[in-house]
């Protein structure tokens, strides 16, 4: 497959709304899909839900906070959809949001039969980064994949560096990743080294938990807002 070409910027939208607010997000979730790709300058969308990335099971969803990552093909059109009924519908709900910016420094892989990111040639970077996974599980891989990600995710969350981790997918079960933001890049190439994480990626390939995967490296470029409480303007801080 030829890759696509990297996109100008990245931004990630977390929206965190109320319970009351649930159904109307719910119903966003359906109506917003066709909305955001007809937006001029998007070349690739996803409508996420989130949870906390524990297990990667329906028991890890959380239905107060949505997700929609996009790329562009312009930071001029990215700037444009904040004023967008879409952006100005979540916001209004919103009871804690946040925006990151982000440039692609490495990503291989396919998500939806697609490389969203397109194959950027690595550069060296010395602010905060952040880092995606995405996987469509196999079905009768499953049960082996949900065993071993309790001791990665524990590990995680102890890592020196990180600022913030949530699980993301397009549905509650099959379609999942995580989101990760780190004061460095060499923090999160201590938690990609490290033993419980490496031992997962060894079993990935033998075990072919997955039909489909992703792995994605960003700079972080800009950011608003915050996200549980701690902005993410200076994720270094």
């Amino acid at each position: 497959m030829q890759s696509e070409p990297v996109p100008a910027l990245v931004t990630l939208h977390l929206w965190t709304v109320e319970p009351r607010s649930v159904p109307a997000a719910l119903l966003r979730m359906g109506r917003d899909r066709g909305r955001v790709r007809r937006t001029p300058g998007v070349r690739f969308a996803k409508l996420l839900g989130t949870g906390d990335g524990r297990t990667f099971t329906v028991r890890d969803a959380d239905p107060l906070r949505w997700g929609l990552l996009a790329t562009w093909a312009d930071a001029a059109a990215a700037a444009r959809f904040e004023d967008s009924p879409v952006v100005r519908a979540w916001e209004a709900d919103a009871v804690e949001s946040c925006r990151l910016d982000l440039r692609p420094v490495a990503s291989r892989g396919t998500w939806s039969g697609r490389s969203p990111f397109g194959d950027p040639v690595p550069v060296r970077h010395d602010g905060p980064v952040a880092a995606l996974t995405r996987a469509r599980l196999r079905a009768r891989s499953a049960p082996g994949f949900w065993r071993a990600v309790p001791p990665v995710s524990a590990d995680l969350r102890d890592r020196p560096g990180l600022r913030a981790a949530v699980g993301i997918g397009e549905a509650p079960v099959g379609l999942q990743g995580t989101f990760s933001l780190w004061s460095s890049s060499a923090a999160l190439r201590d938690f990609a080294h490290a033993d419980a994480h490496a031992a997962v990626v060894a079993r990935t390939a033998p075990e072919r938990w997955y039909a489909e995967e992703l792995f994605a490296r960003f700079a972080v470029v800009g950011g608003r807002g915050a996200l549980d409480g701690v902005p993410v303007a200076d994720p270094a801080a």
